[in-house]
């Protein structure tokens, strides 16, 4: 249970395309993640999909059954929003059963089920409470036991940690994960944090403008993007982008020196070279590939990053130990791992 299938899906407000003939495979208890800038139509994908909004055009399948035209109630979803919206005046034990006792469920086999969420979601010393004596974590914890108990046969989750302070996103990060792999029962979830992404989803699909531009792990994303949008968009810090030249099996940056082209064969002409700031190690100035002037360092501990402004280009980003010490107005040179380099053709396709 929880098979989904979008067939060339359209939404229109008006005029205006939103969603724009978008295909798309989600497998029984995979965890999904749509991720992309604001304004690229995750949400509005996760409404079409929970029956929130009307579909345009196009199909939506649960388990092979056409949903397209059905309401929320009938599509068998639960869907858990940003802000929990949570029953003041009930306690969490009303609150999580809620649902069920307005459908008409036996209180013995309501009181069963909040059992069983409240265990799974560590809540279980919470139930007489009631949400204002909770912390934010906890009222969340509360909105997904409301979720859990309708046992659903996919649960969609819409920027669920956007409202919590960081260290309690790291923790219900650490929950949800914990949930489904306890749950195993398909999972949606729309973020913008691409960091969200990375560390929750088994296939992340990258969203941009109303389209796909890629589907794939984690690890698929990070190491082969598409094109430079997904380049930039996966991996924190982003990935440095420079222009470039390649004449036969060599490229060079303008004004520094060059290296292997591992694409020589290939027809297409590389304009950007793309390097992940953590794919760079440091040498002495006017060796490596490039050159440049550390402009600001900044010590996180495990990590610094340095800006370094490139004679004759741009500032780049460099990440090295928080171990190795660099003062800021130093000169250094930079080596890119040449097996890690990205390529990106004139159209900002990756060349492979």
């Amino acid at each position: 249970m929880g098979a989904i299938q979008l067939n060339k899906v359209e939404k229109w407000f008006g005029e205006l395309q939103v969603i724009k003939g978008i295909d798309l495979e989600i497998k029984e208890g995979e965890f999904v993640i749509f991720v992309g800038p604001s304004g690229c139509g995750k949400s509005t994908l996760l409404r079409l999909i929970s029956g929130l909004e009307e579909t345009s055009r196009g199909t939506i399948e649960i388990d092979s059954k056409d949903v397209t035209a059905l309401p929320p109630s009938g599509r068998g979803l639960s869907m858990v929003f940003q802000s929990y919206a949570l029953y003041p005046h009930m306690s969490v034990r009303e609150n999580v059963g809620f649902g069920l006792k307005t459908a008409g469920i036996p209180k013995a086999e309501i009181d069963s089920k909040v059992n069983a969420a409240a265990e799974v979601l560590k809540l279980d010393d919470y139930l007489d409470r009631r949400p204002k004596a909770l912390s934010g974590g906890q009222r969340q914890r509360v909105a997904i036991g409301r979720a859990i108990v309708r046992e659903p046969s996919a649960f969609l989750f819409d920027e669920p940690l956007s409202n919590l302070d960081a260290a309690l996103r790291v923790e219900m990060r650490f929950e949800i994960a914990r949930l489904h792999k306890s749950l195993g029962t398909t999972m949606i979830y729309v973020t913008h944090d691409q960091v969200e992404a990375m560390t929750l989803a088994d296939k992340i699909v990258v969203l941009q403008a109303g389209r796909i531009e890629q589907v794939g792990s984690p690890r698929e994303l990070y190491e082969r993007p598409d094109n430079l949008f997904v380049a930039q968009f996966i991996g924190s810090p982003k990935m440095n982008v420079l222009p470039c030249s390649v004449e036969g099996d060599q490229f060079s940056l303008q004004g520094h020196g060059g290296g292997h082209y591992p694409h020589a064969g290939l027809p297409q002409r590389p304009v950007r070279l793309g390097v992940r700031p953590e794919h760079m190690s440091i040498v002495g100035d006017g060796e490596g590939h490039c050159s440049g002037t550390v402009e600001v360092a900044e010590y996180l501990g495990a990590d610094t990053f340095l800006y370094v402004a490139l004679d004759g280009l741009e500032t780049i980003l460099v990440r090295i130990s928080g171990a190795d010490t660099i003062e800021e107005g130093a000169r250094i040179g930079l080596v890119f791992d040449e097996t890690r380099m990205h390529f990106f053709d004139a159209e900002d396709r990756a060349i492979r």
